[in-house]
């Protein structure tokens, strides 16, 4: 009797320890059930986001190659967190050295410059701006003094190198062209300004190489910062030129407007080989009409996004100067329709 009294109690202890447990667990998921939920954190500040920019896109914002760059560096300043202001030149040397001035005077962690006023004339002001404690560099057109001097401080170039790229081009356009010794080539550049215009002289070499004879002419300020006004002075230079055999134009614009120039000289797709720079929607509608026979592509995307991921490094890493060249690929109707569509989206 003792045993199965003892038995007993020791079953009624087991279950009211079962019991125990079971209300335990039960409060305990009712307590988690009715927890509220936790919030999710604050999304962190972008790495960047106390690094201030001032940035040259070159011409206006309707260029179909600054606007490339300009959406190259709009990217990067998006995905940095940056803050960046844009001046647009119009593609003026003088307004270049001008607006160096002004941005300066912000005084911005970092400014990115465009180098077609030549190293002579950016010098003092790019000297003025290192004093001051603000970082600088370059894209589109080089300032190899500069860059030398500078480069251990941030100073860098994403571009193509200049001499080079009118040199490849000039020699691809003529052999695409089937060109001979003592043939006409109209070479229209600018050769006048200091740094940009190597690219211009390149083309000459290649001429010069290939023993054509060339006429050249300047790029005016007025054609320069407006593609448009070109027309009729394209339409002069052919008529002055009527054995001609090919045009090279040394300016992104004024090449993807080579169809509406030739038509008003009154030339059909293919009578004239005309060669130049930069892809862009514009210019791939002029090698698919027959118009353009090739292009050398620089990538202006790049030198929009890459000279700010330089700037954002230098400024908070202390990181040296970045030189790239972006320009080394020959477009043309045998590979036009790969990269088409990034043009479109104003990438390429």
């Amino acid at each position: 009797m003792k045993k199965t009294l003892s038995a007993l109690v020791s079953i009624a202890l087991f279950a009211a320890m079962l019991l125990s447990c079971s209300g335990s667990s039960s409060t305990a998921s009712s307590t988690a059930a009715a927890a509220p939920a936790t919030a999710a954190p604050a999304p962190a500040p972008k790495d960047f986001s106390d690094v201030s920019i001032i940035f040259f896109p070159g011409g206006s914002e309707g260029d179909s190659f600054a606007s490339v760059v300009y959406n190259g560096a709009v990217k990067a300043q998006g995905e940095l967190g940056c803050k960046v202001d844009y001046m647009w030149s119009g593609w003026s040397p003088d307004k270049m050295v001008s607006q160096l001035k002004d941005a300066i005077a912000q005084k911005p962690d970092a400014i990115c410059i465009m180098g077609h006023p030549g190293d002579t004339a950016m010098g003092p002001l790019i000297d003025q701006a290192r004093q001051a404690g603000i970082v600088v560099t370059s894209q589109n057109s080089p300032l190899p003094v500069n860059e030398a001097k500078y480069k251990t401080e941030g100073f860098g170039y994403v571009g193509a190198d200049q001499i080079s790229a009118g040199e490849t081009l000039g020699g691809e356009a003529i052999k695409r062209a089937n060109l001979k010794a003592g043939d006409t080539a109209i070479v229209w550049g600018l050769k006048g300004q200091a740094g940009r215009g190597e690219r211009t002289q390149g083309i000459i070499n290649a001429c010069q190489n290939a023993k054509l004879k060339v006429a050249y002419y300047e790029i005016s300020d007025a054609v320069n910062a407006d593609a448009s006004q070109g027309t009729s002075v394209f339409a002069g230079f052919v008529a002055a030129n009527p054995d001609a055999k090919i045009i090279f134009i040394d300016h992104g614009a004024l090449t993807s407007t080579v169809g509406t120039y030739m038509k008003a000289a009154g030339k059909n797709p293919g009578d004239i080989y005309c060669a130049g720079f930069d892809l862009s929607a514009a210019s791939v509608d002029a090698i698919n009409s027959g118009y353009l026979g090739c292009i050398l592509d620089q990538q202006p995307w790049l030198q929009g996004y890459l000279p700010i991921v330089n700037a954002c490094l230098t400024v908070k890493y202390g990181f040296s100067g970045l030189h790239i060249d972006t320009g080394a690929s020959i477009i043309d109707k045998s590979n036009i329709n790969a990269i088409a569509p990034l043009a479109q989206q104003g990438i390429r």
